[in-house]
């Protein structure tokens, strides 16, 4: 009996000790493994589907997700604030967490060295893991010869009425089209060349405004309207599933933005949340994004799809983030008071 009772407890000890050798903190247990991970994120079933399954099989780790809108988690963990509920955000702009940073915790990963140069975590608590650019999607049946090369072929108009363009104080792709158009025609976000040529678009869009930024470039692959101003992930997946539709990079120059990520401050498995960050810049990790999904990677040794236009061809132009963060409310405003004087 002794010798039973001294090998049981040589076995609860050797349980603990394994416990205690990996893995995050379970809720309240004070430091037994965890092998959950809750990550919040707005992204796409594509970019789900081509991280997840391998991130679980690579680490045992099980990954609950929470699936809605970034601004829309952004406010569920403000809420959960005292007692969190998310280990990561996974997705998002910069703005948004910048407007937001006292709800995430520092990180930094050792795979951040290998990201490209401009698109690594300045900020101690956002990791860029993909970059999408403002594109013009054409739907090539309906445009027939009528040229569609950037901007200023938007003011045709023979398109009065056809362009299809979400609201930017609604949706952040419609943002970066109006920040993109801004620096693209007038040279920065203030000057009179940049919104008068906003005010000319809006003329052109004949009142019409898409409900969202989906249902802009929806209804240009569903042959509703001849042209979107959208952005790259969902443009190239049209064309790569062979609807009648191109996908052009503004002449003028395409401001390319990063999705970030980050550990919501207070995380319970603050170890997995980790892992998660340095897989999704991991070499792994950014070749299943360049081949996977139409989203570009941005680890300067990473692979890319032939159905992405490679970088070197697209004119890019450089957005000042932190300017844009700062001043988005007013930019807002001065649309907003843009379009509701050319509506009347």
């Amino acid at each position: 009996m002794r010798k039973w009772i001294k090998m049981s407890l040589m076995l609860t000890l050797m349980v603990g000790l394994l416990a205690a050798c990996g893995g995050s903190k379970k809720e309240g247990d004070g430091g037994q493994a965890s092998n959950k991970l809750v990550v919040y994120t707005p992204n796409s079933e594509v970019m789900i589907n081509a991280l997840i399954p391998a991130f679980e099989k690579q680490t045992g780790i099980t990954v609950e997700l929470v699936s809605a809108g970034s601004g829309e988690l952004i406010k569920r963990i403000q809420s959960e604030k005292s007692n969190p509920y998310a280990d990561v955000m996974f997705g998002g702009a910069y703005a948004l967490f910048n407007d937001n940073a006292d709800l995430f915790q520092e990180y930094v990963s050792p795979n951040d060295k290998d990201l490209l140069e401009g698109h690594r975590n300045t900020t101690g608590f956002m990791t860029p893991y993909v970059s999408d650019g403002s594109v013009i999607l054409v739907n090539t049946n309906l445009a027939g010869d009528l040229e569609i090369n950037g901007y200023a072929d938007l003011l045709k108009p023979e398109l009065k009425g056809k362009i299809a363009m979400a609201d930017p104080a609604n949706s952040s792709s419609a943002f970066a089209q109006l920040t993109n158009m801004l620096e693209a025609m007038g040279g920065d976000y203030t000057s009179d060349a940049g919104w008068n040529y906003v005010s000319e678009l809006l003329k052109n869009l004949d009142g019409k405004i898409a409900g969202g930024s989906s249902k802009a470039h929806k209804s240009v692959a569903d042959g509703e309207y001849v042209v979107a101003l959208t952005y790259e992930d969902p443009a190239v997946s049209y064309v790569k599933d062979g609807a009648p539709v191109k996908v052009v990079y503004p002449s003028e120059g395409a401001v390319f933005l990063d999705a970030v990520a980050g550990i919501v401050k207070g995380s319970k498995n603050e170890e997995n949340a980790q892992k998660f960050i340095d897989y999704i810049i991991s070499k792994e990790g950014q070749d299943a994004l360049g081949l996977e999904t139409t989203n570009r990677p941005l680890r300067k040794d990473t692979k890319i799809g032939d159905f992405m236009t490679p970088i070197e061809e697209i004119k890019v132009i450089e957005e000042d983030v932190a300017y844009v963060a700062e001043n988005k409310a007013a930019l807002v405003e001065r649309y907003t008071d843009l379009y509701t004087s050319v509506s009347k």
